[in-house]
């Protein structure tokens, strides 16, 4: 990303002290460096400690500033609170906090396990959930003002068939975000969530697209999304001047969700030959993700 890509004044984030969590690849690390771009002190967290480096090495070699990696688990509360912790002993409050750590896959809802299902769910819903309360507490307990910024999808208003544990999921923090908006808004902290549409990353495509194609039907504007536009809609609602907004779920999807639901719909099409192929590329592409863990 260049900074003349964002459409802010430069150092429009200057003391800025922002968690991205899920930062070192896909849209949280595009997220993350439009941050960084524009002067924010950036810490990004994931489960791969040697991608987080990569990422953080690579984006300071890039435009210079602060990224601060931290290994962490989200489906682990005494992992958060540690990492949390660590960044309030770092240098004090954070000012914004971007959920955005996902994991998500198609499949028939009679084919998951219960395994399966806390894949998605404890990361999405509880482990948003959890980074969002324990750095909540903090800024309750000082008095300090935070923006909360979480990465939802359209299917928050309409369901979608194939991706159910995400979908509940994601339909949670979607009410996370309208509850704490008003539970914790007079206090100073602001929560918003952005609903996009489709801009691929290439772990979300082997997963939501096993078979080689994501079958989401084609956006009005006849092209996915481009990363900067994601990046200026989450600084917008992070940064000074949106103090008002809150409480809001935002869609950035070219109008793709009023033409055709924008949802996986078209994978009822599939049978039993179809759905056995996409589980073994699944498979294959889990399989591999763990084999990085490990290194």
């Amino acid at each position: 990303m260049k900074a003349e890509e964002l459409m802010y004044r430069e150092g429009l984030l200057n003391g800025e002290r922002i968690l991205v969590t899920g930062g070192g690849t896909g849209l949280g690390k595009e997220m993350a460096e439009a941050c960084l771009i524009l002067g924010a002190h950036v810490y990004i967290c994931g489960r791969r400690g040697s991608v987080l480096e990569e990422t953080a090495n690579e984006l300071m070699g890039r435009h210079g500033g602060k990224v601060t990696p931290i290994p962490c688990d989200i489906r682990s509360p005494e992992a958060i609170d540690d990492m949390v912790q660590q960044i309030w002993d770092d240098g004090g409050a954070l000012t914004g906090l971007v959920n955005n750590a996902a994991g998500n896959f198609v499949s028939r809802t009679e084919d998951l396990s219960h395994r399966a299902f806390d894949a998605v769910a404890n990361i999405v819903f509880r482990g948003s959930f959890l980074v969002t309360q324990s750095c909540g507490k903090r800024w309750l307990a000082e008095g300090k003002p935070a923006s909360v910024v979480s990465i939802v999808t359209t299917w928050v208003w309409n369901g979608s068939p194939f991706v159910v544990p995400s979908a509940m999921s994601k339909a949670g923090i979607n009410a996370m975000t309208q509850s704490l908006a008003v539970e914790w808004g007079n206090r100073g902290i602001r929560l918003n969530a952005i609903a996009p549409g489709l801009f691929p990353t290439e772990g979300m495509s082997k997963r939501l697209g096993p078979l080689g194609k994501m079958d989401l039907g084609d956006s009005p504007m006849g092209r996915p999304g481009r990363y900067p536009e994601l990046a200026n809609l989450a600084v917008f609602l992070l940064g000074p001047g949106a103090e008002y907004v809150n409480g809001q779920t935002i869609a950035i999807d070219g109008g793709q969700y009023q033409a055709d639901g924008a949802n996986f719909s078209a994978l009822s099409a599939w049978g039993d030959d179809e759905w056995r192929r996409a589980r073994e590329a699944i498979t294959e592409v889990n399989n591999q993700d763990k084999a990085k863990r490990s290194t």
